[in-house]
């Protein structure tokens, strides 16, 4: 049988290209976002079989919701050989205003605990099978925290840390954990930011870098490479310097 991949915020974007380059390459498709119809349309207008995909609504950042759907899809179409832990947001924030407190928590519950719950019910049936991939996709952005983009920075480190974590409790079950981080991609999520993109990328050519690394099993991978080496010399930077240089830089922008 044609192997599965569960990809979740599959109805744009990122999750979307990933969708259409594991179909390219034979997969079956397990596709989860909010938007349920959105998803169908996108499949049948590709021309993907029906045999080949089905559509879940969930909401990643409501835990029974997403667990639901991970269960659903094990009864449906059996356990995936890759889940890419993709849906997330990105907003900007300020401390000093109470209403992104909220936004804030609301960042946390999908990019964090989502992320952790779409992987929870996967796990043991992994385990037991001894093989599968569980694809946390993260950020550059999660290397040094960015002025006015507090939540989602800190959101996307703690992405980093948790598959890191994941990856050693799996050690040695045949269960691999990939760290996939974006450098800048062409989305809804980038198209309003207010500053310099460096090294833009187009969905496909990501997917296609992405599909790569997650096939060949990498713990870590930034994508493009030139933006690991940015994060890289971002993260020795003594923090006078590093704040210099950010000082004046355009803010991501808030909610509303």
């Amino acid at each position: 049988m044609q192997p599965l991949a569960f990809i979740t915020g599959a109805s744009s974007g990122i999750g979307q290209a990933l969708a259409w380059r594991y179909h390219q390459a034979g997969w079956r498709l397990a596709l989860v976002a909010r938007r349920r119809d959105e998803m169908e349309q996108w499949a049948r207008q590709r021309g993907i079989p029906e045999a080949d995909w089905r559509a879940y609504g969930a909401d990643v950042g409501d835990i029974d919701s997403i667990v639901a759907a991970a269960q659903d899809c094990m009864a449906r179409q059996g356990v995936p050989d890759v889940v890419i832990a993709n849906a997330g947001f990105s907003i900007g924030v300020d401390t000093a205003v109470r209403e992104d407190l909220d936004v804030i928590a609301r960042i946390y519950a999908v990019n964090n605990v989502g992320m952790a719950a779409t992987f929870h019910a996967f796990i043991e049936p992994m385990r037991r099978r001894r093989s599968g991939r569980l694809v946390g996709i993260a950020s550059v952005g999660g290397i040094r925290g960015m002025p006015g983009h507090g939540g989602y920075c800190a959101s996307k480190a703690a992405v980093i840390s948790y598959c890191e974590s994941l990856r050693g409790e799996l050690r040695g079950t045949g269960v691999r954990v990939v760290t996939i981080a974006p450098g800048y991609v062409d989305t809804p999520l980038t198209r309003g930011n207010r500053y310099p993109m460096p090294f833009l990328m187009q969905p496909p050519e990501f997917a296609e870098r992405a599909f790569r690394a997650i096939a060949a099993g990498r713990s870590y991978r930034v994508i493009p490479w030139q933006m690991g080496v940015v994060a890289k010399l971002l993260r020795v930077l003594p923090d006078a310097l590093f704040d210099r240089l950010l000082a004046g830089r355009p803010r991501k922008h808030r909610g509303g």
